[in-house]
């Protein structure tokens, strides 16, 4: 609830009664809204993410892939011309759209996406209309970022940027009324602050300055989102300061954005130029380059959301179709084992209709697994490459491929004496995860079978006599239901350091073919590759 919201926003002594009580009602409406506080928690946790966190690209692809259509948004804009790298290969997995595109850029479409889910069904035009500008102003700050030679890696102030009009997208959505009545005071010549205080007994400045406190947003961004006092920005002294003009900048130029040029936007410019051109460092030419550069991201972005209609055409938001099936029927190799253990060759029907086998797994999975091996090589080559984010690709593509419910990689701890799990994905996957140990002495069972004997194993059914009799007490405990599951175990110079692992709740009874298996092995081998390289 927001009933704070009364406390932190000064009514002002010349406020009249009425206005106040317009002013309690409002943040009454905003706050009898049980989900603005889950939107505020979310907002926050993706705001927490710190890209200089080794564990960041983790848990932000975590936080994306807990929400299927939050996920499916970000694949969405990922894929499309504007941001897909050169080739036009599709982009698959959150990881590799966090590397391609950068951590900061994900986290602040991520972001906005938060906003825009948070709004539900209260999407009129003077909503779509703030979230729109919302998320150019977002876009205008993260050009100067990159553009900035005096404050570099500041792209934090993307994220001011979109906060600069949260109380105008939340006013607009809880009461319209309100909205319209202060936009027409405006249109008349009022002045901006003075009319909002006529009409709901506050500014707009601190309303969003109460709900950023109330989602205990950090004080960095709540300060930065304040407004400029002087009338002529100056060389900014401090971050902090750069940032604020940076914020203050960006929301006067989203209308630029997001309008046709005309007389009113030429005027627009000058005024900008007048205002922040000598602090900021902005000329005409940079003015022009960074309104083109942002206008591109903007319309990508609130093209995919469908949230407003960019006058310079229509946006292109559409994800790339995937590519046909090709699965090809081979005959694999028995090991010994218990039937069901093997990765096991099946026919797969190319003429099959269905996306899904029954199982959960993707009829094309081979096209999936082959886009992951592409991606992982690429990230390979890259100086940028990090081990964790490695491992993050690789479990995820496995999870996505395969259609699981849940995917982890386990690793040794020879201190603790266990194999316990450390990254993981799906569902319930930090509960999951911190069960998911077994002590290196463990024998006999479905796991050290894999790792004492280098192979890697699919349980199509968890549930026959022979396999159940294999399967440890801690996993039927800890995953009750799962059904089918593989183990793909990590043995370097001879010793194994661990196994990834992904189940399902439904038999596996397609198998996997050998082309399949042979990039699945592809994946586990280049991760073999990176630990025998990073233990040296």
């Amino acid at each position: 609830m927001l009933n704070v919201l009364g406390k932190a926003i000064p009514s002002g002594s010349k406020a009249d009664n009425a206005a106040r009580r317009t002013r309690e009602l409002m943040l009454h409406r905003i706050g009898a809204d049980d989900k603005l506080p889950a939107m505020g928690s979310l907002v926050l946790r993706v705001v927490q993410l710190a890209s200089a966190d080794g564990e960041a690209v983790h848990n932000l692809a975590n936080f994306i892939l807990s929400d299927v259509a939050l996920t499916q948004n970000i694949l969405r804009i990922a894929n499309t011309i504007g941001y897909r790298p050169v080739g036009g290969k599709q982009i698959t997995t959150i990881s590799k759209a966090i590397f391609v595109l950068g951590f900061e850029t994900i986290k602040t479409t991520a972001l906005a996406l938060v906003l825009v889910d948070g709004m539900g069904g209260a999407r009129g035009d003077s909503v779509r209309a703030e979230l729109a500008h919302a998320l150019a102003a977002s876009a205008v700050a993260r050009e100067m970022a990159h553009r900035s030679q005096l404050y570099r890696d500041v792209e934090e102030v993307a994220v001011v940027a979109l906060f600069k009009n949260i109380a105008k997208i939340l006013v607009a959505s809880y009461d319209h009324e309100a909205y319209e009545l202060i936009d027409q005071l405006i249109q008349k010549g009022g002045n901006p602050a003075k009319s909002a205080i006529q009409v709901m007994g506050c500014t707009y400045e601190a309303l969003t300055d109460a709900i950023l406190r109330e989602w205990k947003i950090p004080d960095t961004i709540v300060q930065a989102v304040t407004p400029l006092s002087s009338a002529t920005v100056r060389q900014a002294k401090t971050r902090q300061e750069w940032m604020q003009q940076v914020a203050g900048f960006s929301e006067s130029t989203a209308a630029l954005v997001l309008t046709p040029p005309s007389s009113s936007s030429r005027e627009t410019r000058r005024s900008l130029l007048s205002h922040y051109g000598a602090g900021l460092h902005i000329d005409q030419h940079s003015l022009d380059e960074l309104v083109n550069a942002a206008m591109r991201e903007a319309r990508i972005v609130t093209g995919s959301l469908d949230l407003i209609s960019i006058a310079h055409g229509a946006p292109n938001g559409a994800l790339a179709s995937e590519a046909d099936e090709q699965n090809n029927a081979q005959r694999g190799t028995s090991y010994g084992l218990p039937q069901g253990l093997i990765m096991a060759t099946a026919t797969v029907n190319k003429s099959a209709v269905i996306e899904r086998f029954p199982s959960g797994k993707p009829i094309n999975a081979r096209e999936f697994l082959l886009n992951g091996v592409q991606d992982v090589v690429e990230m390979m080559a890259s100086p940028r490459c990090k081990l964790n984010d490695l491992i993050m690709l690789v479990l995820e593509t496995l999870y996505y491929s395969l259609g699981c419910r849940f995917a982890t990689i386990c690793l040794r701890d020879a201190k603790a004496e266990q194999f316990r799990a450390r990254i993981s994905v799906g569902e319930k996957q930090e509960e999951r995860k911190k069960g998911f140990y077994f002590a290196l002495t463990a024998h006999g069972d479905i796991f050290s079978i894999a790792m004492e004997n280098d192979i890697d194993l699919l349980i199509t059914n968890t549930q026959e006599e022979k396999i159940h009799e294999l399967i440890p007490e801690w996993h039927r405990k800890l995953l009750p239901d799962a059904r089918s599951f593989i183990v793909l175990p990590l043995v370097v110079r001879n010793k194994p350091v661990g196994f990834f692992y992904a189940d399902r709740r439904r038999t596996a009874d397609e198998g996997v073919p050998v082309d399949e298996a042979s990039l699945i092995k592809t994946l586990k081998g280049q991760v073999l590759v990176a630990l025998n390289s990073h233990a040296q």
